[in-house]
């Protein structure tokens, strides 16, 4: 049989199904990625969204007040957070190096864990912080919401400026390369 012969026989059988199956597989990491986009979208906020904020106050795990109002004109950072969220879990020390090494400049973080007190409390005796973690509980979900995070995922990350204005926003976990932007806009 010559050459040209060989190119006009039909695919076997076995090609045509592995064809099959990698489009199969193609179109599956596509369906994927558009459900994680639409998992992760953000809507625009409302206008008074970082107003939202401000009249607030959270219990802490030790059970003091954290009043949003006295963090008031400077940088914040306010993460929204839980225990039972692996990648919430992995960004904290991330959060706590930046507070460490940008509250000399300014700058507050605030954890807001949406989670059980007791679950919290447990939490932060193993992993420490030194930033200030408030007790968001059930109405934690809505203020996301409220803050654009459409699905109320975590963890999500608001920034907020010296002005009391809402800089930034992010769901998911955040990257070293966004907190050293962020640290620049203040």
């Amino acid at each position: 049989m010559n050459e040209a012969a060989n190119d006009s026989l039909p695919i076997k059988p076995v090609r045509r199904r592995g064809l099959l199956m990698a489009g199969i597989g193609i179109g599956a990491a596509a369906v994927g990625a558009g459900v994680a986009l639409w998992r992760t979208r953000l809507a625009p906020p409302p206008d008074n969204a970082a107003k939202l904020l401000w009249p607030l106050n959270f219990q802490t795990p030790q059970g003091s007040a954290l009043a949003m109002a006295s963090l008031r004109g400077r940088p914040l950072l306010v993460n929204f957070w839980a225990t039972w969220c692996p990648p919430c879990v992995e960004e904290l020390p991330m959060l706590d190096a930046f507070y460490r090494q940008q509250s000399a400049k300014g700058w507050q973080v605030v954890g807001l864990a949406i989670d059980q007190p007791s679950a919290v409390r447990s939490f932060l005796q193993r992993t420490p912080v030194g930033f200030p973690i408030g007790l968001a509980g059930l109405d934690g979900p809505q203020l996301t919401r409220d803050l654009g995070n459409l699905n109320g995922g975590l963890p999500f990350t608001v920034v907020l400026g010296a002005d009391g204005t809402l800089l930034q926003r992010r769901m998911g976990k955040i990257r070293n390369e966004e907190l050293i932007k962020w640290a620049s806009l203040a």
